[in-house]
């Protein structure tokens, strides 16, 4: 028996005897490495070990939840009757409950874990291949510094039904920012890798480059003229998309009828042929998971499906309360992206004789409300089909409902963050500028 199930059987005896009802208690242990580095010099040098538990429990439908950093066994009678205590005396919640769950599946299937820590040479050497790119392209005139981390984590679920499931996760992290130009004219911009296993990083050098080009091309950006425009989105903001959906889609907000989707279950909301998968069962995949934040099974989910609607994003408690079934996202999506389309990007804007492509916004100006939608934001002219001039100081507005319809996918899809999406284009949408 491992020390982490050794902890969290200990606790759940503990609330037990406390008079809980029913336990459940999250266990964790973790280590991080991290180096900064900064015009050729090491910046800072971190690193940090954490051991994490958390407790909840029911007597009845009324339920409380503590944590500690403390998982200690002679902690645990004292937390398991601060936790009771507490539940005492909230009201009760006629959805909530510690739902039963099958046992887990093998872990290692998904390949989640690098158990090879890297030394604070090898996080510096990424570091400095990465910013001496970088800092070596003519016009680069300074560096906000590039950072390379490492860390992994054991997490273990069990609750007072019998479900116990435990697996590791690591994380490699490279990234790198500078500066081009001088004065008030100076333009910033960066590029990272982000992977569960270390030897699927990007090449630094690579990361360097494309930071310095991203940060030169950015000079001397003029503000564009008011207008409806096609919009064109990288992938690196194309994402934020997928962000609005997913909250507008959740079961909670569906429940409280704070959504602008409320009524949607089953409606086409996007083009035909435009499909968008939640998938936490992806090797090595950023999200994936062998189960969920309540030991519930995971599956690959269209979300959306040739352009409908098929679902709401469920835990138990919003699924009790819709009543319907959870699909396995308590803790949140695991790796959701779109579906990339049949265009290259360039074939996306061919047509366009004048539109903006967005690299970068700005806010959060969305209403969930009434989907309406407002960013700031900067990229480039789109002029006969081709980036042209820097642009920036603009606004974007529209409608997230005419803006999910109006979407079309390029066919760039990359697995980078966890939430993904191709280049997009939308239509109709109006811009601020000059």
């Amino acid at each position: 028996m491992t020390y982490l199930e050794q902890a969290a059987r200990a606790l759940l005896a503990a609330a037990k005897a406390a008079g809980a009802d029913t336990a459940e208690v999250v266990v964790s242990e973790g280590a991080s490495l991290s180096v900064q580095r900064r015009l050729g010099a090491i910046e800072e040098i971190e690193r940090a070990e954490s051991r994490d538990v958390s407790l909840r429990v029911f007597l009845g439908h009324a339920n409380a939840s503590v944590s500690a950093t403390n998982i200690e066994p002679n902690a645990f009678a004292r937390l398991a009757e601060q936790a009771v205590s507490m539940a005492r005396v909230v009201p009760e919640d006629p959805y909530a409950e510690i739902p039963l769950a099958p046992p887990p599946p093998d872990a290692a299937l998904l390949d989640l874990d690098d158990p090879a820590e890297p030394s604070v040479e090898m996080l510096s050497a990424r570091a400095a291949e990465a910013e001496a790119a970088a800092r070596g392209v003519p016009g680069i005139t300074n560096s906000e510094g590039a950072n390379a981390s490492w860390s992994r984590a054991r997490s273990l679920l069990a609750t007072s039904h019998g479900f116990l499931g435990c697996y590791a996760r690591s994380h490699h992290g490279l990234s790198v920012t500078v500066l081009a130009g001088e004065g008030v004219n100076m333009q910033r911009d960066y590029d990272y890798s982000s992977t569960v296993h270390g030897q699927d990083l990007a090449d630094p050098a690579a990361l360097g480059f494309e930071a310095a080009r991203r940060a030169l091309a950015r000079l001397n950006p003029a503000r564009p003229q008011t207008g409806r425009l096609p919009l064109v989105f990288d992938p690196r903001v194309a994402g934020s998309f997928l962000g609005h959906l997913a909250g507008a889609i959740a079961g909670a907000s569906i429940a409280r009828g704070t959504s602008f989707l409320k009524d949607s279950l089953g409606t086409r909301l996007f083009a035909p042929g435009i499909t968008i998968t939640d998938d936490p069962t992806r090797p090595r995949g950023l999200r994936s998971r062998p189960f969920d934040r309540e030991g519930q099974p995971v599956s690959r989910r269209d979300f959306i499906a040739d352009g409908v609607l098929t679902s709401w994003i469920l835990d138990t408690r919003a699924a009790n309360q819709l009543g319907l079934k959870t699909t396995g996202n308590a803790g949140g999506l695991g790796n959701f992206y779109l579906h990339p389309g049949a265009l290259t990007p360039a074939a996306l804007m061919a047509d366009i004789k004048e539109g903006v492509y967005i690299t970068e916004m700005i806010g959060s100006g969305v209403n969930g409300l009434t989907g309406d939608y407002s960013r700031g934001a900067a990229g480039f002219m789109i002029r006969d089909g081709q980036l042209a001039e820097p642009v920036a100081e603009f606004t974007i507005a529209g409608n997230l409902r005419e803006m999910f319809a109006h979407l079309t996918p390029a066919n760039d899809l990359e697995f980078k963050r966890g939430t993904d999406a191709p280049t997009l284009r939308i239509e109709g949408m109006t811009l601020a500028g000059a």
